[in-house]
């Protein structure tokens, strides 16, 4: 059945507002709960996030007051939802156990993306930066074991698998290697610029959470990996923010952001398997319907046009959390020595390439690479979770 937002009409602003008591939700049951409800909440947080954000910006790049108004009084109400979302993550998770789903969030959405993009050097761009969070995740995961003496698949719960994607040390790059072309706003189809907006805000989220939450470890080799990471993570926002048309107005990119967020809760709606939080998605979809025909009004306003020349008609399918493991074993096997130069990828070590490796590794073993020695020191093995076999690349086999 085909949804087109722009034609429906949700709950009117001024009926938006919550007070503390409706505010205070219950956080899911980390134990019992779909590995994939804690998924799609640590996404829509990281697309209210950039909702705020992007509307902060907007308002600081406007002389106009009632713009900034009428923006404020949108935002107020994407901060609320943000702050409902993001307390559905129950207080009891240690800060590496977000940190392993949030990284199972940019494996399987990215994948699943990627599975989906229309656009030849879109997809490549999100084939590339998947192997790059699959390699975290796994870093991440034996740190775990080491620190917590747990074992990931009790977050991961089968769905995703843990084992080396491209190593860490390689994702290292000189900053220009990280820009790549943007999509041509007039030609590209709406879908791409969804999913461009969807992975820039999930990657922006994980970037913020690492810069903020790595040095609150006591672990030398913790804090030395979320400052790895966190840097590759920088890396990956100018990866993808690059792939977004900068000739879009501020008015485009408005109405975007929130068809988006419409396109997100109710994907997130028609697949939630726990009944509190299906009606937080189905309720923010119905304040998120106003807030785009806000943003259609502003731009009628300001840019002249009908937003209905830059949105699709109707929503896509949905986007959807589900099991990537074929399809990312398959980029293992075919990509898994590719880095960046220029807008481009290949295959060797170029000059740029090698100078920044050797000045940021300074002939040392990286963070990533010691968690790695350290876990074997203390159990004998690697961690690994390989429900499909082994490792599609023979010299990334478990020796």
């Amino acid at each position: 059945m085909t949804f087109n937002p722009l034609e429906q009409r949700g709950i009117p602003l001024d009926r938006q507002l919550r007070s503390w008591r409706e505010l205070n939700v219950d956080p899911i049951d980390p134990d019992h709960c779909d590995p994939y409800t804690r998924c799609r909440i640590i996404t829509m947080n990281g697309i209210e996030v950039e909702a705020i954000l992007f509307s902060h910006q907007l308002a600081r790049n406007t002389v106009d007051p009632e713009v900034k108004r009428q923006l404020a009084r949108t935002r107020y109400i994407e901060a609320q939802q943000q702050k409902v979302v993001n307390w559905l993550l129950p207080g009891v998770s240690s800060v590496l156990e977000t940190t392993i789903a949030y990284e199972q969030v940019a494996v399987d959405l990215t994948a699943w993306i990627a599975r989906m993009e229309p656009d030849p050097y879109l997809k490549q761009a999100y084939q590339f930066g998947v192997l790059e969070d699959f390699d975290h995740l796994y870093r991440y995961a034996n740190l775990y074991e080491m620190i917590e003496h747990r074992k990931a698949e009790s977050i991961v719960d089968g769905l995703t698998e843990v084992m080396p994607g491209r190593p860490t040390r390689f994702h290292h790059r000189d900053p220009v290697d990280n820009v790549r072309d943007p999509y041509d706003k007039d030609a590209t189809a709406p879908l791409s610029k969804l999913h461009a907006l969807t992975i820039m805000s999930a990657e922006q989220q994980t970037m913020n959470f690492y810069m903020n939450t790595g040095p609150t470890y006591m672990e030398p080799i913790a804090r030395q990996l979320y400052q790895e990471i966190g840097l590759i993570e920088e890396e990956h926002v100018t990866h993808y923010e690059s792939l977004v048309d900068p000739g879009e107005t501020w008015w485009e990119q408005l109405v975007n952001h929130e068809y988006n967020e419409c396109y997100l809760y109710h994907s997130f709606m028609e697949q939630e398997s726990d009944p509190k939080v299906k009606a937080i998605w189905e309720l923010h979809l119905n304040m998120e319907l106003e807030h785009l025909h806000t943003a259609c009004d502003l731009m009628r306003k300001h840019d002249g046009r009908d937003p209905a020349s830059v949105l699709a008609p109707e929503l896509p399918n949905v986007l959807t959390f589900e099991p990537n493991k074929g399809y990312l074993r398959e980029l293992l096997d075919t990509q898994m020595d590719l880095t960046t130069l220029g807008a481009g990828y290949v295959r060797e070590a170029h000059e740029r390439f090698a100078k920044m490796q050797e000045k940021i590794h300074g002939g040392e073993a990286p963070p990533s690479d010691l968690v790695m020695t350290e876990h074997d020191a203390m159990f004998g093995r690697e961690y690994r979770v390989q429900s499909e076999g082994e490792h599609p690349d023979p010299t990334q086999r478990d020796k």
